[in-house]
């Protein structure tokens, strides 16, 4: 009423200003609507496929495990597969909720490819890491369960991950090694043979009677049920030492028995040592004075 008022009095060329102006403010408040609506709709669908997606990136990770444990695929490769499924399915949802915000995915994924050349230079360890991650699927120098040293860390082997390999120490401490650097590092795997070498190294007086030493160490071990008979227990002279005659005792038995075997074969041997009289050596010097 009054912006009719204002032009009934106005002059005509101010009443035509007038009318102008009010017309190009409603045209802005009319585009300003337009693009809140569309915004506030590309939004509505974006949070809409972000929920239904991290829906089906779920039940889709769910289907992949299931269907490599029904293939029994092995323990290390599924864990791997495992976590480059998820990254892929989330980068791809990802691109979808941010096309459904009006953006050009081309021109995004243009520029993600160029932000994946940069991160990728910025990032060339890890690329060394997914890298030493597929050789190790590939070539399966240690499993998922095996127990293994690799970079001066003992432990047994928990996951295989895109980027490292989990251990867990006899200490129960979790220890992340670098794919790549298992991937050109040496390994030592202590499962992956079915038998395993047990090597003591027992000390006795001298004077003692070798030959009577070396049959109740042999009795010991024939006594061991655990203890394989091919290839058959060694027992020799090994080192005339400073204070002992070292007798070395190397015997075959199944990679799981071996450090049973190796405690309790040292604890019966000291007791049969001791109910036979047979002496261990301490350290001994001995020591001339010269009187002038």
């Amino acid at each position: 009423m009054q912006l009719l008022q204002t032009i009934l009095t106005a002059t005509p060329a101010a009443a035509a200003e007038t009318v102008a102006v009010q017309g190009n403010f409603d045209i802005v408040l009319q585009k300003i609507i337009d693009m809140a609506l569309s915004a506030g709709k590309h939004i509505l669908i974006a949070g809409v496929l972000f929920v239904v997606g991290r829906f089906i990136v779920r039940m889709l990770n769910r289907v992949v495990s299931k269907m490599l444990q029904r293939r029994h695929v092995d323990a290390g490769v599924q864990t791997f597969l495992r976590s480059l499924v998820n990254i892929v399915l989330n980068i791809l949802l990802v691109i979808t909720v941010i096309g459904a915000l009006g953006v050009n995915t081309t021109s995004f994924a243009a520029l993600l490819a160029s932000a994946g050349v940069a991160i990728g230079m910025a990032l060339s360890g890890n690329l060394q890491n997914l890298a030493g991650g597929l050789i190790v699927l590939l070539f399966k120098p240690y499993r998922v369960d095996d127990f293994i040293e690799v970079q001066g860390v003992q432990g047994k082997v928990r996951e295989i991950q895109i980027f490292h390999t989990i251990l867990v120490t006899v200490d129960n401490k979790v220890v992340y090694i670098p794919n790549g650097s298992t991937s050109s590092a040496v390994i030592v795997n202590y499962s992956r043979e079915a038998t395993r070498r047990v090597e003591w190294t027992i000390g006795i007086d001298y004077g003692e009677d070798v030959e009577r030493a070396r049959t109740a160490i042999t009795e010991v071990l024939e006594a061991d049920s655990r203890v394989l008979k091919e290839p058959a227990p060694f027992v020799a002279v090994s080192t005339l030492a400073d204070s002992s005659v070292n007798i070395v005792v190397r015997v075959w038995v199944a990679t799981e028995n071996y450090w049973d075997v190796y405690h309790d074969t040292y604890r019966r041997i000291y007791d049969t040592f001791n109910g036979k009289g047979i002496n261990f050596p301490f350290p001994q010097q001995t020591v001339h004075i010269v009187r002038e």
